[in-house]
């Protein structure tokens, strides 16, 4: 790789990354200290175990940003074929967790393809509207990059995962646009979404969904008709971050945090314990970081020298801002809970790596936006 690539790293990204690292690092060190797993074996083992995650997915992040994701669009097929190939093995091999078929034990280890699966569909979707750039937004191939989607968001969505299928869907919808959806066919869609859902509630949806939905909306407009123990996560949630108050109970001094109060704050609800022991502050500046890395990659996006990157750069986005938006979202109950991570600060290996992955990609398309002469 020419050394002089290297000149057009942004760092904006790279220091917002860093920040969140860190962030994470010190969040999950609290969250893990005392905390105890339903079988009442300790967490601890997680946060050392995501240190290792975070020298992996850096490792990762390095190498898509010396490879050039231009290479990546011949790729594009024989990698679907293969990420569908693994989601529709996961219904049939998979480990069963928390009530969801979705990790492939290796080892001693677990590997969650839906994570990759991500990654995978923003790659045959900028390579699909590529393809068809000069008519990227008639109806067939609008249609066409929807039945793409449709699959791994189906497979993944029947394990049951419909926070994954909600990312992927948000993926779609940025690359879709990016290539050239046009204002009807974003209405048409929006009219579709009501009999769907009808649709979807009745005859689609786990009992556990509709609970977690109904208890949502109960949450905004009757807080008294809430059943406690269907809210207890959020209610748990909020009473941490309100504790927090401006400047925080300090580090590994959260009351609701170390008391094992709010469940699966390493992963789901790890915001709670930043707003507890870190504050109305810690949160704001850990929110502005996650905006910074997400404007950076809007900005990528529209400097890309070609289609294939803009698109990619354009799905990295959905990606990051579905995570972000719907996990602080269900942790201050403006969302219904969908058990998402944050990216770079929750727990999580498959999650962690794949999303610095991803980082390192958008790196990669914003290293080559220019032509260097020679």
């Amino acid at each position: 790789m020419d050394t002089r690539r290297w000149r057009d790293v942004d760092w904006a990204i790279i220091g917002s990354v860093v920040v969140l690292l860190v962030f994470g690092g010190l969040a999950l060190h609290s969250a893990t200290l005392n905390a105890v797993a339903g079988n009442g074996l300790p967490l601890r083992p997680i946060f050392e175990r995501q240190l290792i995650y975070i020298v992996v997915g850096l490792i990762a992040m390095v190498a898509m940003m010396v490879f050039d994701y231009r290479l990546l669009s011949s790729l594009a097929r024989p990698l679907y074929i293969g990420i569908v190939c693994l989601l529709a093995a996961v219904l049939v091999i998979g480990r069963v967790s928390e009530g969801a078929r979705s990790w492939i034990a290796i080892g001693e280890r677990t590997f969650q393809p839906a994570e990759l699966s991500k990654l995978v569909l923003i790659l045959a979707l900028a390579t699909y509207w590529q393809r068809y750039a000069d008519r990227g937004g008639s109806w067939l191939v609008q249609a066409g990059g929807l039945v793409i989607a449709a699959v791994p968001m189906a497979l993944v969505f029947v394990q049951p995962d419909l926070g994954t299928s909600l990312v992927m869907a948000s993926i779609w919808l940025a690359i879709a646009w990016g290539g050239g959806m046009r204002l009807s066919q974003l209405g048409l869609l929006f009219a579709a979404f009501i009999p769907f859902a009808w649709v979807a509630w009745h005859y689609v949806l786990d009992d556990y969904q509709q609970i977690r939905l109904s208890t949502f909306y109960y949450l905004l407009t009757n807080p008294a008709a809430v059943d406690f123990n269907a809210a207890y996560n959020v209610i748990q949630a909020l009473n941490a971050i309100g504790a927090g108050g401006l400047t925080g109970a300090g580090l590994t001094r959260g009351l609701f945090s170390q008391g094992n109060y709010v469940p699966v704050q390493h992963t789901d609800f790890i915001f709670a314990v930043v707003g507890e022991e870190l504050g109305f502050i810690g949160g704001t500046v850990l929110i502005v970081f996650l905006a910074i890395l997400l404007w950076q990659t809007l900005t990528v996006a529209a400097k890309a020298r070609d289609q294939f990157g803009r698109l990619i750069a354009l799905g990295v986005f959905g990606m990051l801002f579905s995570h972000t938006l719907i996990n602080l979202g269900m942790n201050m109950s403006l969302l219904p809970v969908t058990g998402l991570p944050l990216p770079f600060v929750s727990a999580g290996g498959s999650f962690m790596v794949t999303t610095l992955a991803a980082v390192g990609l958008v790196q990669s398309i914003h290293m080559r936006h220019r032509q260097i002469a020679f």
